[in-house]
């Protein structure tokens, strides 16, 4: 669904909340009732006619567009032709990780080697492949759900495990809030798909606890990477000791 027509349908909505028909609106904005129905119809409008609507109806205008875009149905992955950008351009795909992570502009520039105009230029690029939409001042919003997850077997996830998995398990997972677990079992196919609804449920946990820590100043938090994998799997020393 297009955003003129997610705007129409909060709008609606609104005015059905607020007990205002058709009929009531017309005699507010000075039109036929049958106008305000083909124009709603049309599922698109000029700003000012919203801007006019809103007012007659005592619903704020901002209000409106801020549960339209709240409302915007957000993917879950990019494609493959949009990860290939991404690799292309090391930097990219750094600005593409620190926009995943809710960094502002200053706290990217702060952090490494790249100068305004060049990571404004990356955002711009971003915005373009989709991920994000760059708005006034240099702020932006996700185009990408809060469960967003990279491609499996894609251009990124190959990068991170031909680069980035022996890196991350180089570390020694005994600071403060950190641990390493690997967990055999066997298990039924009912019960791995249990746990991995529970996986999933984690990721989401992970996510509001990020969104929730926005708030804070930037000393109160770190960067955290939370790496998880499951699947049928055993070490091939182990394999060459089965029996036949």
């Amino acid at each position: 669904m297009s955003s003129p027509e997610l705007v129409i349908q909060v709008l609606r909505a609104e005015l059905r909340a607020a007990g205002i028909t058709y009929k009531a609106l017309a005699t507010r904005i000075g039109m036929s009732e049958s106008s305000v129905k083909r124009m709603f119809g049309q599922k698109d409008m000029a700003l000012s006619r919203l801007a006019q609507i809103c007012k007659a109806a005592g619903v704020p205008l901002e209000d409106v567009l801020r549960r339209a875009a709240d409302a915007r149905p957000q993917a879950d992955t990019l494609t493959p032709t949009q990860e290939k950008s991404l690799m292309a351009n090391p930097r990219l795909l750094l600005v593409a990780i620190c926009c995943l992570g809710n960094w502002t502009l200053d706290q990217i520039i702060e952090t490494y080697q790249l100068s305004e105009p060049e990571c404004i230029g990356l955002m711009v690029e971003l915005d373009r492949l989709g991920l994000i939409e760059l708005k006034p001042l240099n702020r932006y919003s996700m185009r990408v759900s809060t469960t967003f997850r990279w491609l499996p077997d894609g251009p990124v996830q190959q990068y991170f495990r031909e680069h980035v998995v022996e890196d991350y398990f180089s570390g020694r997972f005994d600071g403060a809030g950190e641990t390493l677990l690997c967990l055999p079992a066997r298990l039924s196919l009912g019960s791995s798909r249990e746990l991995l609804l529970k996986i999933q449920q984690l990721a989401a946990e992970l996510a509001r606890l990020h969104q929730a820590d926005r708030r804070l100043a930037r000393d109160e938090r770190d960067g955290v990477t939370l790496l998880l994998g499951f699947q049928s799997w055993e070490s091939s020393a182990f394999t060459a000791l089965r029996r036949a």
